[in-house]
């Protein structure tokens, strides 16, 4: 036995939709699977938390101990994406000014909570520990460095770092002719 479910396993925990090639953690907590959908190749570590709306493409690796909150929102990663280890990606998010309570006990007419979607662009890798915040739209290519607090819209083809995030350079786009490589190897295969 594995620690990635098993396929009739994946039938078992009612995803949406999944692809092929999908490893999941049987110690990922995931939360309404009905909402989350999962492409092709795509492989979540252990102590992940899914939960809500959650969109994932091909090719993509989630890290252990990386949470998506997409609540009553909507979180995108798109293919050939990677999250490192203890990424928080969140599509909801009390309001900390001290205008209205906090926390998801408080009943709603007391709470200020921001929601907005996130989207993460093809090709972007996010570095361990950074943490993402709603109504975010990482640009394809882009690269986040380690502990970095993103909440703000992201160039694409970019580097970017610090609190809050900001570029500091250009990225390569060399990845672009190994994913054209990675193709034409699959469409051979096939």
């Amino acid at each position: 036995m594995t620690s990635f479910y098993s396929d009739e396993e994946l039938e078992i925990l009612g995803l949406q939709e999944y692809g092929n090639d999908i490893s999941i953690s049987r110690k990922c907590s995931i939360y309404s699977p009905n909402k989350i959908i999962l492409g092709n190749h795509v492989r979540i570590d252990d102590f992940c938390i899914l939960s809500g709306n959650i969109i994932i493409h091909d090719y993509v690796h989630i890290s252990a101990f990386t949470s998506l909150f997409a609540g009553h929102s909507r979180i995108e990663v798109e293919s050939f994406c990677a999250l490192s280890s203890r990424c928080a990606i969140y599509a909801e998010s009390d309001d900390y000014s001290g205008d209205s309570m906090t926390n998801p006990l408080i009943p709603e007419q007391y709470r200020h909570v921001q929601l907005g979607e996130i989207n993460i662009g093809k090709h972007v890798i996010i570095g361990t520990g950074s943490t993402i915040l709603p109504k975010v739209s990482i640009g394809e290519g882009a690269s986040i460095g380690a502990m970095s607090l993103i909440n703000h819209d992201i160039e694409p083809w970019t580097i970017n770092v610090g609190i809050p995030c900001r570029k500091v350079k250009e990225r390569s786009r060399k990845l672009l002719e190994y994913e054209q490589k990675l193709m034409k190897d699959i469409a051979m295969k096939q």
